[in-house]
């Protein structure tokens, strides 16, 4: 590897949440550092435009939810017959559900959304690509779990558990693909600059900012350097870890 330029050269690199915020910053770098990448959402608009900006062909550019577990399946079966192989998969697809909301006062039906889109897309994406990943005897998966994964935050039941899953997962998947070549990680930011958190309540956000040593949130173009690096082959001794990006909230 002599420069960024190379690092992603003849690979397909597929990001899960790209319309907008970490997703869109990560699919914008990995494709400027030579990736073909696909990306997906749910959101066909914000698709269509950082397809605009990317000059993607039609089939690098997927309308998916998720949540949608046949649907995921279809979408990564696609993926496969299109082009052949996929090296990466960069999951940023997530939701925050409720916050700023007392364990008595959850909506449930709220709280299973939540799980369903952040943690069960995340293990049905996985386990769709595995497969090809293992024929290929290699593959990078990057999913986006958070700082609320590992402290927690109060009044984000859903968010905190759906995270926290998250980072249980990888740890154990990694262990189990570590002699297939493949490695798996995850992320976990602090509070991000997103549209995501634009649902989060003022004094959830408040609460979150005064725990970053740093003391601001973090921009989306800071975690798309740290995603592109975990999604390509110069992280190869690192797998089942979640990587820190949160203002020195966490240190461990």
């Amino acid at each position: 590897m002599t420069s960024n330029a190379i690092l992603f050269t003849d690979q397909v690199v597929v990001v899960v949440g790209a319309s907008n915020g970490i997703g869109r910053a990560a699919a914008s770098l990995i494709a400027s550092r030579g990736a073909k990448v696909v990306i997906a959402d749910m959101n066909p608009e914000g698709l269509a435009q950082l397809a605009l900006e990317l000059k993607l062909p039609a089939n690098q550019v997927h309308v998916l939810d998720v949540s949608n577990q046949n649907g995921v399946s279809a979408f990564i079966a696609t993926i496969i017959k299109e082009h052949g192989r996929i090296d990466a998969l960069v999951n940023s697809a997530g939701i925050v559900g409720q916050s700023n909301v007392k364990i008595e006062d959850l909506d449930w039906a709220t709280f299973e959304k939540t799980i369903q889109v952040n943690l069960y897309g995340a293990i049905w994406l996985t386990q769709q690509i595995i497969p090809q990943m293992k024929k290929q005897a290699y593959g990078r998966i990057v999913h986006l779990a958070s700082i609320a994964g590992k402290e927690g935050n109060p009044g984000m039941a859903s968010y905190n558990t759906s995270k926290a899953g998250l980072i249980g997962f990888v740890k154990g998947a990694a262990k189990e693909l570590a002699q297939e070549g493949v490695i798996i990680n995850a992320l976990a930011p602090a509070v991000i600059s997103t549209p995501m958190n634009s649902n989060t309540s003022e004094e959830t956000l408040k609460y979150m900012i005064s725990r970053i040593p740093l003391g601001r949130t973090g921009q989306a173009s800071e975690v798309a350097e740290i995603i592109a690096f975990m999604a390509s082959p110069a992280c190869s001794f690192t797998t089942g870890f979640t990587f820190d990006i949160s203002g020195g909230r966490a240190t461990y």
